[in-house]
């Protein structure tokens, strides 16, 4: 028979204030504020740096900042990144021509960008660090398929580095809508609500990582969804992996109060007024905070024919000045960079590999 969770100690709650604290409906009349769009110039800049590295022939992974030098965007980069790690938590760049690049030359650039924000780090058990984001026909209901291989609506939930990335290569016809929600807005809106369904996402929810992560670590593991962290709530949620880990009979069971407070949480990011949604049109890349924003997707209809498929680039970025992230992330369920920031899913004797065209 399954234990039950172990009793917790629960902190104690204050609301978090700050840019991080947006709403949606307010964010949707203010997107000059998150949105950036590539100017003539910037584009130039990229497509210069695009054919130097292709002329050298490297290989994507051994590309870094210095051999990707922005002059012209670099500043503009800064000012979105610091949006991203110390701001509201996210924003976007807009205009990239992926069609005239190619989908390799689109992933150089994007690559590149990447190299101003961060380390990549993988992001799944094959060690991909350039992730595809698009339907492989794939049933979410299976236990080791992830929500991104599908074309299913995903809940609102985090990713595991500090900056989840993409780029769009192609949109779909119809469907496929971005959606973020402050997953600090949501602590506040929980803690005003039902203080005491807050206070039980502080404590431990359980995690599959079936095959995403090394032994000798089980593959489950307890990280609460809420975390307190100096100066703020950082959040880390799968909804999908905690269900998943219900199958299995070492894990403790949820109990009917985690339950509620899960779905009371998902109930909030649902709402309208608190989410943001967008469309990511073709050339434009969205940058997000896991620990502050929660992300999502609609379901969507793809094209037929097979080249104009929805398909998205994704990178997965650790920052070394990234915000505070809660011991339990790191030392319980991840693992750590070197500068002891999330390190994505690594697994022993997989190297890191960007495949381009998959």
């Amino acid at each position: 028979m399954a234990s039950t969770a172990p009793a917790t100690t629960l902190p104690l709650l204050h609301p978090v204030r700050g840019p991080a604290t947006w709403v949606g409906a307010d964010m949707a009349g203010r997107e000059s504020e998150w949105r950036f769009d590539l100017s003539a110039g910037e584009i130039a800049e990229l497509e210069r740096a695009v054919a130097r590295v292709e002329a050298e022939g490297r290989d994507l992974l051994a590309v870094t900042r210095d051999d990707f030098p922005l002059p012209l965007l670099g500043p503009r980069l800064a000012t979105m990144r610091q949006a991203v790690l110390q701001g509201r938590g996210f924003a976007t760049l807009c205009g990239l021509p992926v069609r005239r690049l190619g989908r390799r030359g689109a992933a150089v650039a994007f690559w590149g960008i990447g190299t101003h924000s961060g380390e990549t780090v993988p992001q799944n058990a094959q060690g991909h660090v350039l992730g595809h984001v698009k339907d492989l026909g794939l049933d979410y209901a299976d236990p080791i398929v992830r929500g991104y291989q599908t074309r299913a609506r995903l809940p609102y939930h985090t990713d595991y580095g500090d900056v989840a990335a993409l780029l769009c290569l192609r949109a779909a016809p119809k469907g496929g809508l971005s959606s973020l929600v402050s997953s600090v807005t949501l602590y506040n809106e929980m803690l005003r609500r039902a203080p005491d369904l807050a206070r039980v996402l502080t404590g431990p929810y359980y995690k599959t990582r079936w095959g995403e992560f090394p032994s000798p670590r089980e593959a489950f593991a307890g990280v609460p969804i809420f975390n307190p962290v100096p100066g703020g709530m950082a959040t880390c949620y799968v909804r999908s992996a905690v269900r998943k880990a219900q199958t299995m009979p070492e894990v403790p069971r949820l109990t009917p109060l985690q339950v509620q407070a899960m779905d009371a949480l998902d109930a909030l990011a649902a709402d309208p007024a608190l989410h943001l949604d967008m469309a990511l049109a073709e050339g434009a890349m969205q940058f997000v905070n896991n620990h502050w924003v929660l992300h999502s997707r609609t379901d969507f209809e793809d094209a037929a024919e097979p080249d104009e498929r929805r398909h998205m680039l994704r990178l997965w970025f650790a920052c070394d000045d990234g915000p505070p992230v809660p011991q339990a992330l790191i030392e319980g369920f991840q693992g750590a960079t070197a500068g002891g920031r999330p390190a994505g899913i690594r697994v022993p004797g997989v190297a890191p590999n960007a495949t381009i065209d998959s």
